[in-house]
């Protein structure tokens, strides 16, 4: 199923909306709506938000938070209040999913002398998932602990969690000198659940349309069909070096028409 990060279309829902029905695309990840994070928005936006979705067709795949983007030495009282009002917030929206990090380390530190902390960090935020029946979603983001195949599987093996499973992007594994097939599907393939459809181009260190790059997403959506992977492809365009004269509206549908070919090249449909 294809979902992506609207709020790279504009700042306004109906933009938003209007875009992914023009692509066929019936879901949404929700990370900013009305100039707000998703973890700012009241009660009552998030009800207007979800009957205007409703009216539209449109669910939410996954609530794209910001928790664990933060650096590992602040305190971590704050992030269970977050983790606890972002269940709030998927139970509120229908979502099955909510998104989060590993914690950024400083820089010119060996990740490792924080391994003990995050690994605490992510297993309590796992538990309190598991009390709400809520998956969360480990991305592989640049800069925090998790950012490589190694170290990402390090956090999904000690929390050990159905409520924690892999956001896998190929483009961040790419600006972080994994290749994505070759290194870090065969690692991680069986706790991937969701897909960040990013590329990235690794000599110009730009991210660029899904095929367009080196993420080997050719042999990597062969290798979703031949697992039977039937979950979200959610389109994150950041293309934004790469067609600085378009603006969201067209970079989105660069990024969705883009992926969009290589389903097609592959036989594959979507909705």
């Amino acid at each position: 199923m294809l979902t992506g990060f609207a709020d790279e279309i504009s700042n306004h829902l109906e933009e938003q909306m209007d875009v992914l029905i023009s692509e066929g695309i019936s879901h949404l990840e929700l990370r900013s709506v009305y100039g707000k994070n998703v973890m700012e928005l009241t009660d009552g936006e998030l009800t207007q938000l979800k009957s205007a979705l409703t009216e539209r067709g449109i669910r939410v795949s996954s609530i794209g938070s910001p928790i664990g983007k933060y650096p590992i030495q602040e305190p971590f009282a704050p992030e269970i209040e977050k983790i606890d009002h972002a269940l709030h917030i998927a139970k509120k929206l229908d979502a099955p999913y909510i998104r989060v990090f590993s914690y950024y380390i400083p820089e010119n530190e060996a990740p490792e002398i924080y391994r003990d902390e995050v690994l605490s960090r992510m297993k309590q935020l796992t538990d309190q998932a598991e009390r709400a029946q809520i998956k969360l979603l480990l991305e592989n983001e640049s800069g925090v602990y998790g950012n490589n195949d190694e170290r990402c599987l390090d956090i999904l093996q000690h929390c050990d969690s159905a409520c924690l499973k892999l956001a896998f992007d190929p483009g961040n594994f790419v600006m972080n000198d994994i290749m994505p097939m070759s290194e870090a599907y065969p690692l991680l393939s069986s706790y991937l659940e969701y897909v960040h459809i990013k590329d990235a181009d690794r000599q110009a260190h730009i991210f660029v349309p899904a095929g367009e790059g080196d993420g080997e997403f050719q042999s990597f959506v062969k290798a979703l069909m031949e697992c039977g992977y039937s979950g979200f492809l959610s389109i994150e365009p950041h293309l934004h070096k790469a067609f600085p004269e378009h603006d969201g509206i067209e970079r989105f549908k660069i990024a969705a028409q883009a992926l969009k070919k290589l389903l097609q090249n592959e036989g594959l449909a979507w909705s």
